[in-house]
């Protein structure tokens, strides 16, 4: 068979999936039609390249090797362990880090896998919950960061910080004050739906006061931090966790990093102490993983390459260009933004000025042929089920070739879209305008 035949077509199912399982075939080609017809807004998602899923899809998925390079409890990992390494030492690369491990499954299991090693959730005063802090989830946060839904809010005494209602940003002195009082053994920064810079000095500086380590979830930022276009936590914080998709457009995976090479933790069972960073090793396996995902892992590794390239940095200062442009057309046309604009790939809009609720707003932009995801506010009055707001990003739509003439109409788009959510007429005529511009479009343009 000639490589050509063995190239994935992206538009149609291959391997002979029309004939053996057309039902999976449809849901192939009916997802591949809705991201290529449709305006992709939700921040955390983007469209990886034709190399990474070529990757993803490859002989790698049949490979288990539980542990890690040259350490496995698996034979026949020659190969395997070349693409761990790889994407290990492009990671550290890409992020001038000392230390990283790319087998988290997900920015779930990073983080589960980071606090696990760092802290034992039941070691605090007479054997009561450790205390931790993190951004509250209704402000922005993530579930990871402390939800009393999630193993984190479940298994830590976690004590939320929010934003000022007033300005949307984060307020360092009242961090500063509950942090002298909680005195927490931790303190996550990071976020899912807070559109401004991070200050991880300020951070340090409280975490060091109070002797808490600090760790940064730059999931949705990494891209932005790769390229030096956000504040570096790096060298601040003792650990950083993140995932490989989103901004850093990369398969759906996790992955930790660190600089921090001090540090004695004495995790149970083990004969030493570790570092901070062979801990979190050891948590992540065999602590909540078995065996890595090598064909994710390999993946991972492509899309590092991809990213240290030159091209990345252009595709980035995009996306914040895109982003800066799409908030201010949204803010002209009446649209009130959490903070009033954006640093990063996203902007948070809360629609109670116009009476609108996030579920019924998504509805009419779904309808519209523009994907975006409700989302709560801050001082939302509104269930989680219904909110008051939207979460918008621009990465997919820029790793399409979209640019500030898209970002303009598109403004125009929803603000049309949102003067009456229940007119679907109306959402029948933007959604064809949408396709007719969209197929202009490829599904992933390189810079």
């Amino acid at each position: 068979m000639s490589s050509e035949e063995t190239q994935l077509n992206l538009s149609q199912p291959s391997g002979g999936l029309n004939e053996f399982d057309p039902e999976i075939a449809a849901v192939l080609v009916d997802e591949y039609n809705r991201q290529t017809d449709k305006l992709e807004m939700i921040a955390s998602e983007n469209i990886v390249s034709p190399r990474v899923m070529e990757v993803v899809g490859s002989v790698l998925t049949n490979k288990y090797a539980e542990g890690y390079p040259k350490r496995r409890y698996y034979g026949g990992c020659k190969f395997v362990d070349v693409a761990e390494d790889l994407a290990r030492e492009r990671a550290k690369e890409l992020f001038s880090a000392k230390w990283a491990n790319v087998q988290p499954h997900s920015g779930s299991q990073a983080n589960m896998g980071a606090y696990l090693a760092l802290l034992d959730p039941f070691s605090g005063e007479d054997g009561k919950k450790v205390p931790i802090m993190g951004l509250h989830l209704n402000h922005g946060g993530h579930l990871t960061h402390g939800s009393p839904v999630n193993f984190s809010g479940r298994l830590f005494d976690v004590h939320a910080y929010t934003l000022d209602e007033k300005t949307g940003r984060i307020d360092m002195a009242e961090v500063a004050r509950m942090a002298r009082e909680i005195k927490p053994r931790l303190i996550v920064t990071g976020a899912s739906a807070y559109p401004r810079f991070w200050d991880f000095d300020k951070f340090r500086e409280i975490a060091d006061e109070v002797g808490a380590y600090l760790l940064a979830d730059i999931a949705h930022i990494a891209g932005q931090v790769a390229v030096k276009l956000h504040p570096d936590p790096i060298p601040v914080c003792h650990v950083v966790t993140t995932t490989t998709h989103k901004t850093l457009r990369g398969p759906r995976g996790g992955m930790i990093l660190s600089s921090y090479e001090a540090g004695e933790i004495m995790l149970q069972g083990m004969p030493k102490p570790k570092t901070v960073p062979e801990a979190i090793d050891s948590y992540v396996f065999p602590g909540i993983q078995g065996g890595p995902l090598m064909h994710v892992i390999a993946g991972k590794a492509v899309a590092f390459k991809e990213a240290l390239q030159p091209s990345f940095k252009t595709y980035i200062e995009r996306v914040l260009e895109n982003a800066r442009v799409l908030a201010d057309e949204l803010m002209k046309r009446g649209f009130n933004l959490v903070s009033s604009g954006t640093d990063n790939h996203l902007m948070l809009v809360d629609l109670s000025n116009k009476g609108l609720t996030g579920k019924a707003s998504e509805k009419a932009l779904e309808r519209s042929g523009i994907t975006a995801n409700k989302n709560m506010v801050p001082g939302d009055k509104q269930s989680p089920f219904v909110t008051s707001g939207v979460r918008l990003g621009t990465p997919a739509l820029t790793t399409r070739g979209m640019g500030i003439d898209e970002m303009k109409q598109i403004a125009e788009w929803m603000d049309r879209a949102l003067s009456d959510v229940e007119d679907k007429e109306l959402h029948k005529s933007i959604r064809a305008e949408v396709k007719e511009m969209a197929s202009g479009f490829p599904h992933f343009q390189e810079m």
